[in-house]
C-alpha cells in the first residue's frame, strides 16, 4: 500500500489507479470493515487525525478530481467521509523528496515519456491535503529494497 504524499498528478494511469483502490483499502481499513492492513504504517498519518476517515475521504477526493481532470471516472460514491474535519496534514521535505525517488524510479521502466518530463521537475507539488515542513523521511515510511 503506497499512499502518495505527491500530488496525484505526477502518477501515471496505472499509478493513478492503483493509488484510488489503494485508498479505498486503507478506507475500509480504517472504518473496521476488515482484519488485513490494520498496523500498515502508512495508515499512522491519517490515524493520528481528528476525524481519520474524514481526513482519507479528503485524500481521495483529491485523487478523484485528478481522474476526472484525466477524463477517468471513479466511483466517488465509494467515500464513505469527506465532510468536515479533515485538517490539512504536514508532510516532511524529506518524505516527499524521497517519493520523488521512488516515483521516478517507477517511472523510468513503466512510463518513460512521463518519466523524461518528471527528471525537470525541481520541487514538487504535495498532495492537496499536506503541506510541507521541514524534516527526514518519515517515521512511518518502510525501508525495502531500493527505495
Amino acid at each position: 500500500m503506497r499512499l502518495w504524499s505527491l500530488h496525484p498528478k505526477y502518477l501515471d494511469r496505472l499509478g493513478l489507479v492503483a493509488l484510488w483502490r489503494e485508498t479505498l483499502l486503507a478506507q475500509t481499513v480504517l472504518a473496521g470493515r476488515t482484519k488485513g492492513y490494520q498496523r500498515h504504517p502508512q495508515l499512522d498519518r491519517f490515524r493520528a487525525q481528528a476525524e481519520p476517515l474524514a481526513a482519507l475521504g479528503a485524500y481521495l477526493l483529491a485523487v478523484g478530481r485528478e481522474a476526472e481532470a484525466r477524463g477517468y471516472t471513479f466511483d466517488q460514491g465509494k467515500i464513505i467521509s469527506a465532510g468536515p474535519g479533515a485538517a490539512a496534514i504536514p508532510v516532511t521535505a524529506g518524505q516527499l523528496a524521497h517519493e520523488w525517488r521512488h516515483l521516478l524510479r517507477k517511472l523510468e521502466n513503466r512510463a518513460p515519456r512521463l518519466h523524461a518530463r518528471h527528471l525537470a521537475v525541481t520541487a514538487p507539488e504535495c498532495h492537496p491535503l499536506f503541506f510541507v515542513v521541514p524534516g527526514q523521511i518519515a517515521p512511518w515510511e518502510r525501508p525495502t529494497g531500493g527505495i
